[in-house]
């Protein structure tokens, strides 16, 4: 039964297909591994196993007439709690969402989920509306690294990669405002893309505005090109959506680095530090991608500090949602998350429209850049998973982080959810202490095709990750 447990979306389909399994013997598995192992991780803040069930009933139906509904129906799912799903609630991780709902409606990603027969398994574990890079939150507590139980899987996608991480389901669905389904998969060994902005639709937008995206996480670059198949697909209700494609990203990751001219940049020519093990790692990688038959050169792609300019967003961004609660639910929000909203006060509205031509500075360089480059490869975050309850890790000696300018640590990831591009993270090696250490891959504005062939043929040169034993 625990091989079921690890395996991907597609081998799950190949076995659906040839009747050697049956989409319910998989549920069943997989919520078994939830009802053991989540109790320990939080993964899961809400576990619906008879939907589930009904779910795989129907979909092992449609496998045995030979009418699948797509290449991932029958694949157990999760969905983050940012996200709606109807009849489920949708809280947030937050004690200021009331919830009775009512919860009528879907968002985009899980009615494209539904229409493909994936198997709905429940909502993942998210810190209060997204706010921070770890996983704990007011309402759902703290959600634990299946790597070390001591450490936080990041964030805000956390409860997602750490059920992938623990084999509590093969398939998930996060959200990226800042890093939030990169860093959570470079602190696991799992892997996803923050597709370009509008790719995946979403409905009702962020709150934090054009730099949120909805994506795929996986434990595999095939899955999440699988996955990204169906959450690519359009939605009316998303006026920012990109316009419609046949996407076929699962058939395009086979094309392999050969040829591709690729730029590493270690620190983005301005971050001041990055952990050793980190950047050994990473520029170890970039030495498979020249045996792979890429072209590498050390490029910085000339990008102002994106550091100040995506705090006064994100700040200003969240005193103008959070500061409008009443103020007895105010005061029931994770105590940072008032923090940050007391500290983006110092803003103006001049500092905010200093910010926009500072994000079109950082488009422009970029668009610049991916004119002689096709991609661009960096760490995924600047440390390993750091303990859990903490918004960052201790400053290394000598670098300096005033105020809440806690994103010093993930200074990689949110200059791309500025510019919009598609990212994506892939494991690249472990610390000595044994945490995974992601690789950033950067691909020009729409085309994530090659992000997902590079990462691909570095997964197979890499070889599989071998999972925690729990």
């Amino acid at each position: 039964m625990s091989e079921l447990l690890w395996m991907s979306a597609g081998e799950l389909a190949r076995r659906y297909a040839d009747g050697s399994l049956s989409p319910v013997e998989a549920t069943r598995a997989v919520l078994e591994r939830i009802a053991s192992k989540n109790p320990e991780i939080n993964a899961y803040c809400h576990v619906d196993a008879e939907s589930a069930l009904a779910d795989a009933r129907a979909a092992e139906a449609r496998w045995r007439a030979g009418r699948p509904a797509s290449r991932i129906d029958g694949v157990p799912t999760g969905i983050k709690d940012l996200l709606l799903a109807r009849g489920w609630p949708t809280l947030r991780g937050s004690k200021t969402v009331d919830p009775a709902g009512p919860w009528n409606d879907d968002s985009p990603c899980t009615a494209r989920l539904r229409e493909a027969g994936a198997v709905l398994l429940g909502k993942t574990t998210t810190p209060e509306w997204g706010w921070k890079g770890a996983t704990d939150s007011p309402l759902t507590g703290i959600t634990r690294n299946p790597w070390n139980t001591a450490m936080t899987p990041g964030g805000s996608s956390g409860g997602a990669s750490a059920a992938l991480a623990a084999g509590m389901g093969a398939l998930q669905v996060g959200t990226d405002g800042g890093g939030s389904i990169r860093i959570p998969n470079s602190f696991t060994a799992t892997t996803g893309i923050k597709a370009h902005f509008g790719r995946v639709p979403a409905w009702p937008l962020s709150p934090m505005g054009t730099v949120a995206h909805v994506g795929p996480m996986t434990r595999s670059v095939g899955d999440a090109a699988l996955l990204l198949d169906v959450l690519a697909r359009p939605d009316a209700r998303d006026w920012s959506a990109l316009p419609p494609i046949e996407p076929d990203y699962g058939a395009r990751v086979a094309a392999g680095a050969r040829g591709l001219r690729i730029a590493y940049s270690a620190r983005l020519g301005y971050i001041p530090w990055v952990h050793p093990e980190v950047e050994a790692a990473v520029a170890a990688a970039v030495k498979v991608f020249e045996a792979l038959g890429a072209v590498v050169e050390a490029a910085d792609p000339g990008l102002p500090d994106c550091g100040p300019l995506f705090a006064t967003h994100w700040f200003a961004t969240a005193r103008n949602t959070f500061g409008k609660l009443p103020p007895e639910k105010f005061r029931l929000m994770d105590q940072g998350l008032q923090d940050t909203c007391a500290y983006a006060s110092r803003y103006t509205l001049a500092d905010f429209v200093d910010y926009q031509q500072g994000r079109v500075q950082a488009g422009e360089a970029m668009k610049r850049f991916n004119q002689k480059y096709d991609l661009l490869i960096t760490p995924a975050t600047a440390v390993p998973a750091f303990e859990v309850g903490r918004v960052m890790p201790d400053l290394p000696p000598g670098i300096r982080a005033g105020g809440f300018e806690w994103t010093w640590w993930t200074p990689f990831s949110f200059p791309f959810n500025l510019t919009q591009q598609p990212a994506m993270s892939v494991n690249c090696g472990f610390t000595a202490a044994g945490l995974p250490i992601g690789l950033q891959i950067v691909a020009p504005a729409y085309r994530e095709d090659l992000a997902l062939a590079a990462a691909a043929a570095f997964e197979g040169a890499r070889g599989p990750v071998k999972w925690p034993d729990m």
